[in-house]
């Protein structure tokens, strides 16, 4: 009897999952679900949304769980009982308020027109303000866990997103039971027992192995309110990935279709999960994930506190492992952006007439320019920065445009500048001590455009694989689900039996690399002059934006 296990990808406008194959690793079917409520950041419910908001509804991640893992089934032919394994991954910090059982504040009538009730999504930037101040209070206390998640705070994260929460709706506070990640919220519907992922508690909230959470004082320090809210609401309660989260209870059974007592994995952030999928369970080999945002990360034995990273966690993508994370805010996002605001409309009916998408014709035009031809220079910071500088309030710039500038010459120094802003990491993590033996890319812009992956290796100066797994992280979620379900003894045995190790090499083209060593020395220059505050413009910008906003 063949066995399956099942992984979801909950991502940042859809939930995609995989049946595999549990002795072979083969991807038997997949089905997509596209959130109906995609991402709320302009209205709810006819009323504006302040600037750098970005919610949504969690009924839209139930519908994931009601209707993709049917399909997979049906279309597979395949019973639920021969399903051993269930495992997802999430966007993160991906959080929201619910009560005593579960259920999301922004279901209830007095909430829904309330945005502080809904889901605060990874990219919700408007904690901003909030996250300044918890960096602040935490380097004035001399807060140790500081430097282990990089040294500053992003409104990415969980007590931010908390703290914006309880300054501007109270009541909304003080009515929440526990705030949860999205994720750890699934684990509850679906085994009827409340949890807490150790990669997440990491990662997006301050938590560390040796001292957990910060301090009672710190918390109170953020807000008198906040004092006892380990324990309260932020639950203690923490599972590692070497453990399972539970097994499905009659309702979660319910809800996706599987059997009764059908064991689930502790859930891994998204990108994370594609390391075990293309086989990185072992330190040296540094991930790239580029896909609406982008990914770095990397493995080691040792512990170092990454100044401008997001954070290391043992244990929080392989056990017994230091996880380290860094990342762009903005990758796809801001190429999507300039296609569908900025492309003429000769553009389109060019690509309506061969018949292939603005993104595939910008970039046949785009790989015919040489290094440097457009003489443009781009910051990739159209969502913000995550790393170096973890600053939200930080803008996109295009410097050297003119009246001849044409739409794949901005398209192509686009694609340039999220190679720039990777390569700052990746000079970070040498810089640091770190080794990188090697580069893997995974993620469906890798798979798809072959130009952007060239461009990366000759600003990096590296060879990088793109992975040939496809539909990574929904497959490292079935991997872990694969090892819940007892198919294996642990992630390494899993690993070996089902990971993809092989794909395509990009070597780095030794003109391009020259080239591109002075224009990331400018890339450099800009970055600092506006990033680090020798010119502010940038923020006051921002601040005018908002106050605009507000009048009106």
């Amino acid at each position: 009897m063949k066995r399956y296990t099942i992984g979801i990808d909950f991502g940042t406008l859809s939930g995609r999952a995989v049946l595999m194959n549990a002795a072979t690793g083969e991807i038997v079917e997949s089905s997509v679900y596209e959130y109906p409520h995609a991402v709320i950041d302009e209205q709810l419910n006819g009323k504006n949304l302040p600037v750098n908001t970005a919610l949504q509804h969690p009924e839209d991640y139930l519908g994931v769980l009601r209707t993709t893992i049917r399909a997979v089934l049906q279309e597979a032919d395949v019973s639920s009982e021969d399903v051993i394994g269930l495992g997802y991954d999430f966007t993160g910090c991906t959080m929201l308020p619910v009560d005593e059982d579960a259920t999301p504040l922004c279901f209830y009538e007095k909430y829904k027109n309330e945005p502080n009730a809904y889901v605060k999504l990874w990219k919700h930037h408007a904690s901003q303000k909030e996250a300044d101040d918890c960096t602040r209070i935490a380097a004035e206390r001399g807060e140790p866990w500081l430097a282990i998640n990089g040294g500053k705070i992003s409104s990415e994260w969980l007590v931010p997103k908390i703290l914006q929460i309880l300054r501007e709706s109270p009541e909304v506070y003080r009515d929440t039971a526990r705030f949860l990640e999205a994720a750890d919220w699934l684990t509850w519907i679906l085994t009827g027992v409340e949890s807490h992922s150790v990669p997440f508690a990491g990662f997006k909230a301050f938590w560390n192995e040796v001292d957990g959470y910060p301090s009672e004082e710190y918390f109170a320090a953020l807000d008198p309110e906040m004092k006892d809210i380990v324990g309260t609401k932020l639950s203690k309660k923490l599972l590692g990935l070497e453990r399972s989260a539970g097994t499905l209870s009659e309702k979660g059974a319910e809800l996706t279709g599987l059997a009764v007592g059908t064991p689930i994995s502790v859930p891994l952030l998204d990108a994370h999960a594609s390391m075990p999928a293309i086989g990185l369970d072992k330190e040296g080999t540094l991930m790239l994930i580029l896909g609406t945002s982008g990914v770095q990360m990397l493995h080691s034995k040792s512990k170092v506190n990454l100044k401008g990273g997001s954070g290391a966690v043992l244990g929080g993508v392989i056990p017994n492992l230091y996880s380290y994370e860094a990342g762009s805010a903005c990758c796809g996002d801001h190429f999507d952006w300039f296609v569908k605001n900025s492309v003429p409309a000769s553009y389109e009916a060019e690509a309506k007439e061969k018949g292939i998408g603005l993104h595939q014709l910008l970039t046949e035009k785009a790989k015919k320019l040489a290094v440097g031809e457009s003489g443009l220079l781009a910051l990739d910071w159209f969502n913000g920065n995550r790393c170096i500088l973890s600053d939200s309030e930080l803008k996109g710039m295009i410097l050297g445009m003119t009246l001849r500038t044409r739409p794949e010459e901005i398209y192509r120094a686009l694609i340039e500048a999220t190679a720039y802003g990777t390569r700052m990491i990746f000079d970070n993590f040498l810089n640091h001590g770190m080794k990188i033996d090697r580069i893997v890319a995974s993620g469906g812009i890798a798979e798809k455009n072959e130009m952007l992956v060239q461009i990366y290796a000759d600003v990096l100066g590296r060879s990088i694989t793109v992975s040939d797994a496809k539909m990574s992280a929904s497959r490292g979620s079935a991997i872990y689900a694969a090892v819940a379900g007892g198919a294996y003894p642990d992630i390494h045995e899993a690993v070996r039996a089902l990971a993809v190790t092989t794909g395509k090499t990009y070597t780095p083209i030794a003109e391009n690399v020259k080239s591109y060593e002075w224009l990331y020395a400018e890339y450099q220059r800009l970055h600092d002059y506006f990033g680090k505050g020798e010119n502010d413009v940038m923020h006051r910008l921002s601040a005018l934006a908002k106050e605009a906003a507000q009048g009106n």
